[in-house]
C-alpha cells in the first residue's frame, strides 16, 4: 500500500509540474549550481575528528579485550566466515554503487565530488566503461592506489580481499584526495551488470566480491536508467545477495530528465512493477528520480522535483556521516550477541558430549548422535532457557554440524575453565561489554550530540526530522 502510495504522490507532483510532452533534445547544458550539496552535507562546518578518533578506539580497546579473546577460543570466524579487523572497525562508512551497465554510477560520484574535468574524474560512456571495482577514499594528496597495495596494508580494511586472488586485485584500484566528503565516507563504484556476460570471462567471483562489499556497506545505491529496465538472472541474483540489506538500499531511478514527463510515470511505475519479485518486503526501498550529473537538467523537464528529491538523497548520506560512530558501536555490539550465543553453544555440546562419555562409549558414535539431533539432547532449547537469548538469534542447526566437521569437539574446553586470576573469565567479560560497556559509550556519544542547525529548513521548527536511515 506504501508502494501506491508514493506511485500516486509521485503522478501528482509530475503533473502538477508538467509542461509538455515533446522529446527533450540532447543539447548541451551548463555546469548546475551544486551549492545545496555542500549546504545538506555540511561540509563547510568542522568534523570533531579528535572525539570521533577517541570513541573509536575505545571501541577497539573494547572489541579486543572483550570480545576477540572469545572469537579466537571458540573459532568463531570459521563459522560466519567474517573477521572483523582493525581496519573495518576505524573506517569511514561506506557507500555503494550497483546497478547495469552505463546506468550513471560513476557520473554521480563525480558529480558529487566535483570530479569533472579533472584528470581524477571517473570515466564514463555510453559503452560499459568501469570494469574495475574503484574505492575513492581520502588521502592527503591525489594519487591512484593498486589492488594488491590495498590487500596487502593491513591499516586498511579491504585487506580481506586477497582471498579472491589476484585476478580479482588486479580489477581493484583506490583513488586517494583531499575532499571535504571522503573525510567523513568511503565511495565504492562497481562495474556494471552485463546480462548477455557469463560471470566466468570476468575472472575472478564477481557475485562474491559484491557479497562482500554489500556485508560492509552502510549505504546502498542502486541505480537505473529509465530506457534499461529490463531485469535479468544477474540483476535478479544481485537482489538476492541483497536479502536482509532492505534498510541500507536506494533505489535511483538517473537520467529522469531525458524523458518526458508522461513518459516518466509509466516508466516509475514498470520499476516498481518490475522489481516488486524481487524486494519482498513490506514497506519497498526508497526511490529517488533525477538527473545526478554536473550539467543542468535538460529544459521542460520537472526540475523543482528533480532537486528535492536530489537534496532528500543527500539528506539520506548525511544521516549516514552523522550516525556513523553509533552504527560502528551498534554493529560491534550485534557481532559480540553472535559470538556470545555461538560460545554458550559450543559450550553446551561440549558438555553433552562429554556427559554421554563413558569408558565404554565410542567417541564417533556419541559425537554423530549430538550433531546430527541436538534437538534431542536440548542444546538449543537449552540455551533460550537459560540465557537472555532470542530464538531469531540462533544459528542454523546444520552450520554446526560442518563446524565440527573440520573442528574437533575435544579441541574446545568448557566455558567454566576459560578463566584466569588476573583476566577473569571470557563470559564475564563479553557480557559485561553488551550490557554495560559498550551502551555506555553510545550514550556517552549521543550526550554529546547538538540539533542540526537547518532542521527547520528542512522540515519545519514543529515536525521532528525523519530518519529515513533508521527504521523506526
Amino acid at each position: 500500500m506504501k508502494g501506491v502510495v508514493s506511485i500516486c504522490c509521485f503522478v501528482s507532483l509530475l503533473l502538477l509540474q508538467a509542461t509538455g510532452e515533446e522529446e527533450v533534445e540532447d543539447v548541451p547544458y551548463a555546469l548546475r549550481d551544486k551549492t545545496h550539496i555542500e549546504e545538506t552535507l555540511r561540509l563547510a562546518t568542522d568534523d570533531k575528528s579528535g572525539d570521533y578518533t577517541a570513541a573509536l578506539q575505545k571501541l577497539r580497546k573494547i572489541y579486543h579485550s572483550a570480545i576477540k579473546p572469545m572469537e579466537q577460543a571458540y573459532k568463531y570466524n570459521e563459522l560466519r566466515q567474517h573477521e572483523i579487523s582493525d581496519g573495518e572497525i576505524t573506517s569511514k562508512p561506506m557507500v555503494l554503487f550497483l546497478g547495469p551497465w552505463s546506468v550513471g554510477k560513476s557520473s554521480m560520484i563525480n558529480y558529487l565530488l566535483g570530479l569533472q574535468n579533472s584528470p581524477y574524474q571517473l570515466y564514463t560512456g555510453a559503452e560499459p566503461t568501469t570494469s574495475e571495482f574503484t574505492v575513492i577514499m581520502h588521502g592527503e594528496k591525489i594519487r591512484s592506489v593498486e589492488g594488491i597495495v590495498m590487500a596487502a596494508d593491513s591499516s586498511r580494511s579491504f585487506s580481506p580481499l586477497e582471498k579472491f586472488g589476484q585476478n580479482f586485485l588486479e580489477k581493484l584500484i583506490g583513488v586517494e584526495m583531499p575532499h571535504k566528503l571522503l573525510e567523513r565516507v568511503t565511495f565504492v563504484d562497481t562495474p556494471g551488470i552485463i546480462e548477455n556476460r557469463k560471470q566466468q570471462e570476468r575472472g575472478y567471483p564477481f557475485n562474491d566480491v559484491c557479497q562482500w562489499f554489500i556485508d560492509r556497506a552502510d549505504l546502498i545505491f542502486v541505480v537505473f536508467d529509465p530506457t534499461k529496465l529490463d531485469v535479468g538472472l544477474e540483476l535478479e541474483m544481485l537482489f538476492r545477495q541483497l536479502k536482509g540489506r532492505e534498510s541500507q538500499i536506494r533505489i535511483i531511478l538517473n537520467k529522469a530528465d531525458n524523458l518526458a514527463t508522461q513518459d516518466l510515470m509509466r516508466v516509475y511505475g514498470a520499476l516498481f512493477w518490475s522489481l516488486a519479485p524481487l524486494i519482498n518486503v513490506t514497506e519497498p526501498p526508497r526511490v529517488y528520480v533525477s538527473s545526478f550529473w554536473p550539467y543542468d537538467y535538460a529544459p521542460d523537464t520537472s526540475r523543482e522535483l528533480f532537486k528535492r528529491e536530489e537534496i532528500s538523497l543527500l539528506e539520506d548520506l548525511n544521516q549516514v556521516i552523522e550516525n556513523r560512530l553509533e552504527n560502528k558501536i551498534a554493529f560491534i555490539r550485534q557481532h559480540g550477541i553472535r559470538v556470545r550465543i555461538h560460545a554458550l553453544l559450543v559450550d553446551r555440546y561440549v558438555q553433552t558430549y562429554n556427559d554421554k562419555m563413558s569408558y565404554f562409549s565410542d567417541p564417533e558414535l556419541v559425537f554423530k548422535e549430538i550433531v546430527d539431533d541436538p534437538d534431542k539432547f536440548y542444546i538449543f532449547k537449552s540455551i533460550l532457557a537459560k540465557t537472555n537469548v532470542s530464538k531469531f538469534d540462533l544459528p542454523n542447526r546444520d552450520a554446526y554440524r560442518d563446524f565440527f566437521g573440520v573442528n574437533a569437539i575435544t579441541s574446545f574446553k568448557p566455558l567454566t575453565t576459560q578463566c584466569s586470576y588476573m583476566g577473569g573469565c571470557l563470559l564475564g567479560k563479553i557480557e559485561k561489554a553488551i550490557t554495560d560497556e559498550l551502551p555506555a559509550l553510545l550514550s556517552s556519544i549521543n550526550s554529546d550530540k547538538q540539533p542540526g542547525l537547518n532542521s527547520c529548513e528542512a522540515t519545519g521548527c514543529d515536525e521532528k526530522p525523519k530518519n529515513r536511515y533508521r527504521k523506526n
